[in-house]
């Protein structure tokens, strides 16, 4: 009897030593309010023409003209491929991005953008961002849409 009441007074002690488990609660990542970022590779796709803010005019890129535009952390590059047309297109800068405007100053680039440039090396747009496609719209000075060029994500 006192070997049973020594076993059973074991297994009590034994379950009452019984760990703890805690539920530790997690922070949850909240990546869905994350501002999205032109941080990537992206190829123009088309441009659209506007007249009052309405899409007047839309021109889809061809397999003739292509152009890739790349965004690192703070800086960007572009070129462009115009195999009918002697004039080379690319350019390398630094930009700044917002939830709802883009702006680029060009460092340096082919000739025809360094022509482009001596007037101004800043260029300004409004932005639609989403995941995987983005607009840049030129505005005028009362803030109408004028023209847009339009990409798709390709890395």
């Amino acid at each position: 009897m006192k070997l049973f009441s020594y076993l059973l007074l074991t297994l009590l002690i034994l379950a009452s030593c019984e760990e703890k488990k805690e539920v530790i609660e997690q922070p949850v990542n909240k990546t869905e309010n994350k501002s999205l970022s032109l941080e990537g590779t992206w190829e123009l796709i088309g441009y659209y023409n506007y007249q009052g803010n309405e899409v007047v005019n839309v021109f889809e890129a061809n397999d003739d003209v292509q152009q890739i535009k790349m965004y690192t952390k703070g800086h960007f590059m572009w070129s462009k491929k115009v195999p009918k047309d002697s004039t080379e297109w690319h350019g390398f800068g630094t930009y700044v991005q917002t939830d709802s405007t883009l702006s680029e100053t060009v460092k340096y680039g082919s000739a025809a953008m360094q022509n482009l440039t001596s007037v101004s090396d800043q260029f300004f747009y409004q932005l639609e961002l989403d995941k995987n496609s983005y607009s840049q719209i030129v505005t005028d000075d009362e803030g109408y849409r004028i023209y847009s060029e339009n990409y798709k994500r390709i890395d």
